[in-house]
């Protein structure tokens, strides 16, 4: 390897690292007249490079991706090929490469693509969600030699063109619990060709020309999955590789549920303790009012805290969450003794209302409603849409708001309990307002942050939440209805008590000495010489 230049040599890998505006020539030397065509592959773990045919990567002509790879078909008497890899982002990228030789009878790869931008794509394509994991790749074409004309793809069905090809879909398990690079590497060099995925893959399905060149499987968040498909001529009895992709179902980049947050015993927890929480506020909040307040005022404070630290540090997630939990209890904290001292119910119910508003805003908009291009495109348009919601919530609160304070326990508090199922079971209710979250942290949201399938877990935890908000709803509206909308503030009571104590002196507690008299004669008692007993008049003689 010299500068800028790196010599490859046909099976064999090479680790290349592409650092910031530089681009590095990827070359291949004495290539034999039985070669046809090459393919170049180069892997990262999570960073995007760009692999293209020209120095200046252009459309058509380049491919930027995690696993990329391009084909280049030989013209007769060449003997050397030159690509390029560069790193599209402002960071250096480091990554494994090899050049794979194939001949004119083995079969193109994505020789006979009609969907993505190269001419000739041999790669596959992968799209992530909470469950699924799709794969998706373009047809190919029938091999031929150097210099000729490529079969015809779609003119005919007969056994004499691409139609008779098969394609064997094949699935590599990296070691779990490991996000190293090093085994991915290793992964990949075990996957890479033909020999490798058959020895170490398991095959999974045949697709025939006829089926769509699309395989869905299930997504395992946090481990490591190589996938890779081999074209297959069984008229010749040979065979390509399309270039292996790899994902982990998670990211190596988001704030929230990344790969290194998966499962953390923190996150755990942190929401296990918020589910009891809910489960109590959900059918005593109303009747423990100072304990819903102190609940609804943690969440407000806890969430607001960790989107502004979490845009503001670098700091590590755990702390991150022990620093909005402290900041999420001086919140219920503050918003209790608000009330306590100033006895202003509407005050507090306005802030409970709005974080009602939050949910119902967030299930709006995680409806198709929010998949609308408008709302895409636009951030402003998003959160003054949501806003209208979540304030237009509270609104009904001052008309009723002992109803809506326990219509808020109930929604809110069962929904605690279906996030603290979600952190040992995946459902896709917690994307509710997981998606709003992440939409504060990254400012390059898109919408495949919302592309979250309904599974039969997600109906079980719908009825789940269902049942449990419309139980405490109607057990809190049956227990209440007879007692004060809400109970009186203590200092207020306290101060009445006290007016009262002064102005009726038929109250015996009227004649009774305050706490300070009562204290300081206390202390005169323990601090005076005690008189000894017996006569102190003298005798008459």
């Amino acid at each position: 390897m010299t500068a800028n230049r790196v010599i490859f040599l046909p099976g064999t890998f090479q680790n290349v690292s592409v650092s910031q505006n530089e681009t590095v020539q990827a070359v291949v030397s004495r290539i034999s007249p039985e070669v046809t065509f090459i393919t170049l592959q180069f892997h990262t773990q999570h960073r995007n490079a760009t692999l293209s045919y020209t120095r200046m990567p252009g459309v058509g002509l380049s491919l930027t991706a995690v696993d990329s790879g391009l084909l280049s078909a030989l013209e007769p008497s060449q003997t050397t090929l030159t690509l390029f890899l560069s790193s599209p982002d402002a960071d250096t990228v480091s990554g494994t490469g090899v050049i794979l030789p194939y001949s004119s009878t083995d079969p193109v790869p994505g020789a006979c693509n009609t969907e993505f931008n190269l001419d000739i794509d041999p790669n596959i394509y992968i799209h992530y969600n909470l469950y699924e994991t799709t794969i998706r790749f373009a047809p190919a074409n029938l091999g031929y030699e150097r210099g000729g004309t490529p079969p015809a793809c779609d003119e005919s069905t007969a056994t004499n063109t691409r139609w008779r090809l098969q394609y064997d879909v094949y699935q590599y398990f990296l070691p779990e619990n490991d996000l190293s690079e090093r085994n991915l590497f290793r992964g990949i060099q075990a996957a890479a060709d033909i020999q490798g995925i058959m020895k170490n893959g398991r095959r999974v399905m045949m697709l025939l020309s006829t089926d769509m060149t699309r395989v869905v499987f299930n997504s395992i968040p946090g481990q490591g999955v190589i996938y890779s498909v081999i074209v297959r001529d069984p008229l010749l009895n040979t065979s390509a590789s399309y270039v292996p992709v790899h994902t982990y179902a998670c990211s190596f980049t988001s704030t929230l549920d990344g790969c290194y947050t998966l499962g953390k015993i923190s996150t755990k927890i942190f929401f296990t303790i918020a589910g009891l929480a809910g489960l109590f506020v959900c059918f005593c909040g109303h009747r423990f009012f100072k304990c819903e307040l102190f609940c609804m005022g943690f969440s407000f404070a806890a969430f607001f805290f960790f989107v502004l630290i979490t845009r503001t540090t670098d700091l590590g997630y755990d702390i991150r969450l022990a620093l909005s939990a402290v900041v999420g209890v001086v919140g219920g904290v503050v918003l209790v003794m608000s009330w306590w001292r100033f006895g202003s119910v509407m005050a507090c119910v306005v802030v409970v209302g709005l974080m009602l508003g939050f949910l119902v805003a967030s299930v709006v908009l995680f409806t198709p409603l929010g998949d609308l291009d408008i709302f895409r495109r636009s951030d402003l348009v998003f959160w003054v849409t949501f806003c209208c919601f979540m304030i237009i919530v509270p609104l009904f609160f001052v008309r009723w708001p002992r109803e809506g304070n326990i219509i808020t326990c109930g929604v809110v508090g069962a929904y605690a309990v279906v996030l603290a199922v979600n952190a040992y079971i995946y459902t896709s209710l917690s994307y509710i307002t997981l998606n709003i979250l992440k939409r504060l942290l990254n400012n390059n949201f898109s919408a495949a942050f919302t592309d979250v399938p309904f599974q039969t877990i997600d109906y079980v935890m719908i009825t789940v939440w269902v049942v449990l908000g419309v139980c405490g709803i109607v057990l809190q509206l049956y227990r209440e209805r007879s007692r004060p909308f809400f109970p009186p503030s203590p200092y207020l009571m306290w101060l009445q008590e006290r007016e009262r104590r002064k102005t009726n002196v038929l109250d015996p507690s009227h004649h009774f000495p305050s706490l300070p008299n009562r204290f300081m004669t206390r202390v005169r008692q323990l601090t005076r010489r005690a008189e000894p007993a017996g006569e102190h008049t003298p005798l008459l003689l």
